[in-house]
């Protein structure tokens, strides 16, 4: 863990049983499931399932109740007074992208445990249950689609999304799926595994994976919104190879040009859309040509790139796609190439609960820390959450050197802070 000098959190590092659990839980990840470099928990995987066989040990270890649904996921419990009011739901993810850090979802899912631990200790019986989920597979790092362990809750992967194969295994979801115990039927009828009506909220803490919180030096915001994408996991540039000194430019129809200025032509738009007030970012985050036939005196006959865009609004999201679409028709007539495209993936955007951010922002304040609004740019689990119609709400908690990163660097005493503010208001709506 690292320390920040000044810190307005540190007034709660007098609480020991929340630290020393989350830095054993913390500990305990990274020694499972450590790499060589960073943290690998890869969404349906062995690691994925060791890290949740750790969180469930150590539930049990404190008296609480455990079980996996029918998602496979890990669910802890703390029962109500009237366990037959819509019970309050909170927790993250445990999976990983590959090498990456290990706050990244599992602060979450420790938040959430240290939480009802606490209720438990104390022999407070809140007037609803209280659920904490550790989520499988919200990473789009193995198959290219983002929040399927809880998109699988509420029935809404589609035949398309069970048959994506991992590229290193040729597994399909689907069958990575059922290897860890998921009812796949259920799955694949679509049917939901959790009624929305069931539940009275959802509420995810997790580490800011931007630079906004350390720029301002606050430890902990409050999620006002969760940005949507749009999303190719594969677009080929097609032109035609040819040697390098012996076809002139205008005969050219060189794949690597193209795509570059393809991109360049987005970044343009990415500017204009920026000046005019809207909310987007772009990403092409993987670019090659074909290491088995690419040399410095070819010209490269294959681009392979992915495209992103994200924002918090469905209609940005929607123009700057038909932007990408229109740009690859002209960049493809004018440089003699052809884009073509694997399946479109997207993840919906989401408003966070107006009542709960007033209720995360009035317990910041009551504990002396300050009750930043922030916007995630990331996607998170509570959009789908939100989406189904449960009201949703997120903590942010300071964390440096961005995310998906081995170099993810969450101090403990924020994330304290952070607890303190959710257990503060999860105290107050379940009393």
């Amino acid at each position: 863990m690292t320390a920040h000098p000044a810190n307005l959190s540190n007034v709660f590092s007098g609480d020991e049983g929340d630290r020393v659990l989350s830095e054993a839980l913390f500990d305990a990840l990274r020694e499972a499931t450590g790499d060589g470099v960073g943290i690998t928990r890869e969404a349906y995987s062995e690691r994925e399932s060791l890290a949740l066989d750790l969180v469930e040990a150590k539930a049990r270890e404190l008296g609480l109740a455990t079980e996996r649904d029918a998602g496979a996921n890990l669910v802890m419990t703390l029962e109500g007074a009237e366990p037959e009011l819509p019970f309050l739901a909170c927790g993250s993810h445990l999976d990983s992208v590959p090498q990456g850090g290990n706050f990244d979802g599992a602060a979450g899912v420790i938040a959430g445990l240290a939480i009802i631990a606490r209720f438990k200790e104390e022999g407070f019986v809140p007037r609803r249950t209280i659920k904490v989920y550790a989520l499988r597979g919200e990473e789009s790092a193995r198959f290219g689609k983002a929040y399927m362990g809880s998109s699988a809750l509420f029935g809404k992967l589609t035949a398309a999304d069970l048959a994506v194969r991992d590229h290193a295994t040729g597994r399909n979801l689907a069958q990575c799926m059922a290897d860890i115990g998921v009812d796949i039927a259920r799955v694949e009828k679509g049917e939901p595994l959790l009624d929305p009506a069931t539940v009275a909220a959802w509420i995810e803490l997790h580490i800011e994976q931007g630079p906004v919180l350390v720029a301002r030096d606050l430890p902990v915001g409050i999620v006002t919104g969760i940005r949507g994408n749009v999303r190719h996991r594969s677009v080929e540039c097609i032109g035609e190879a040819g040697h390098s000194g012996a076809v002139p430019r205008w005969l050219r129809r060189d794949a690597v040009f193209a795509t570059a200025e393809l991109i360049t032509h987005l970044d343009r738009h990415w500017r204009t859309l920026l000046e005019r007030g809207r909310d987007v970012v772009v990403t092409a985050g993987v670019l090659g040509t074909d290491p088995q036939e690419h040399a410095i005196a070819r010209i490269p006959g294959k681009v392979s790139f992915s495209f992103e865009v994200r924002s918090q609004n469905r209609e940005t999201l929607e123009a700057f796609y038909d932007l990408f679409l229109s740009e690859c028709g002209l960049v493809g007539e004018e440089r003699g190439v052809a884009f073509s495209f694997d399946r479109r993936l997207e993840s919906a955007p989401a408003v966070m609960d107006a009542g709960w951010i007033a209720r995360l922002k009035a317990a910041a304040r009551g504990l002396g820390l300050p009750d930043e609004e922030i916007p995630s740019g990331a996607g998170h689990d509570a959009a789908v959450f939100a989406n189904a119609g449960i009201p949703s709400a997120m903590i942010f908690v300071r964390n440096e050197h961005g995310s998906h990163n081995p170099r993810e660097a969450m101090a403990i005493d924020d994330f304290l802070a952070g607890i303190a503010v959710m257990r503060a208001a999860i105290r107050e709506a379940v009393q």
